[in-house]
């Protein structure tokens, strides 16, 4: 950074201003650990002569016990992708107007998440269902390690509840589903052709001001070797819109090449394969009980209202650590 010339070149200057500012973090927080077990040594010996401080020695404990576990998740993002930023779209799937409101909650609980962990997020496009809820939405999630950690809720996720949508008052079980991909700015070896492409431009649904909803400024990019869509409408121009969805249509291209390279890896070691829709990772009770489960790694927590109010953490990293076991 301090090499002569070094920010003529803008966005080569911000990629490694961004890498040299995360790099620090990680030294200060190793240091700070560092300093403190030295500390907690002292402390130790102390309490061997002086039980009254031995409250502040298992505080001063478990204090070291969380920062260390932060640390040990920092360590689980190796992947090509896993530091930078991620796309992510809710989709409701089976279940009518109850997988539509459930879609709706499991977005607001992702993007909880992604505030508590001191992301900043942009809602890009929302689709609203017919009676209640939505039938997708699509936000970026910029922070440290944003993919990485979003990468651990792609899935299906299901929900059993007594259905406020149900005359009689019966259970429902709803589903929906959460998709990630990495969104890749500058650089990347994606190879986009006009025949490839179909792009069509329709009106913007929702609130959004006089512009947004009496012109044509919302746009839809379907890629057509892939079957792959996107679409764009909370930008200010029809321009914007587009750019913004072609963005988010090569960050889907690239995640399916990832997981393309995934699905071989597992081949080769003679893994079986996730069945994608059907791949169901976690089921949140609220009737008759209440609890969250996730299938992949057991983790159960009986306070299903704080999960849905963003409380993540604990699965997140649960499955991080069975992923990291895996390799």
């Amino acid at each position: 950074m301090g090499e002569p010339g070094f920010w003529d070149d803008q966005d080569h200057a911000a990629k490694v201003s961004s890498e040299h500012a995360r790099a620090s973090r990680r030294l200060e927080v190793f240091e700070g650990l560092r300093a403190d077990l030295d500390d907690l040594e002292t402390l130790e010996e102390m309490a061997t002569e002086d039980e009254s401080i031995a409250s502040e020695l298992e505080d001063t404990r478990r204090s070291l016990t969380e920062r260390l576990a932060e640390l040990e998740e920092a360590r689980l993002f190796a992947g090509r992708y896993d530091a930078g930023d991620a796309m992510v779209t809710v989709n409701a799937g089976a279940g009518g107007t109850d997988s539509q409101d459930w879609a709706e909650m499991l977005l607001r609980t992702e993007l909880r998440w992604a505030e508590r962990r001191g992301m900043k997020t942009e809602l890009k496009e929302a689709s609203p269902g017919e009676e209640a809820g939505i039938k997708s939405a699509t936000f970026l999630a910029r922070g440290e390690n944003a993919y990485g950690l979003f990468s651990a809720e792609k899935g299906v996720h299901r929900l059993v509840r007594i259905s406020p949508y149900d005359a009689a008052s019966r259970r429902h079980t709803a589903f929906a589903g959460l998709e990630v991909a990495p969104l890749v700015e500058g650089d990347v070896d994606i190879q986009l052709e006009d025949d490839d492409l179909q792009i069509d431009t329709y009106r913007a649904s929702g609130a959004g001001g006089q512009h947004v909803n009496k012109t044509d400024s919302a746009v839809r990019i379907t890629h057509k070797p892939t079957s792959t869509v996107v679409q764009c409408q909370n930008e200010r121009s029809q321009s914007a819109n587009k750019a913004t969805a072609m963005a988010m249509l090569k960050a889907k291209l690239v995640e399916l090449e990832e997981q393309r390279r995934r699905d071989e890896m597992a081949r080769e070691k003679g893994e079986a394969q996730d069945v994608a829709w059907g791949s169901q990772i976690r089921s949140y009770v609220l009737h008759p009980y209440t609890m969250v489960k996730d299938h992949r790694t057991n983790v159960e927590v009986g306070n299903a209202q704080g999960v849905l109010d963003g409380d993540l953490d604990e699965f997140v990293r649960a499955e991080l650590l069975r992923r990291s076991a895996a390799d």
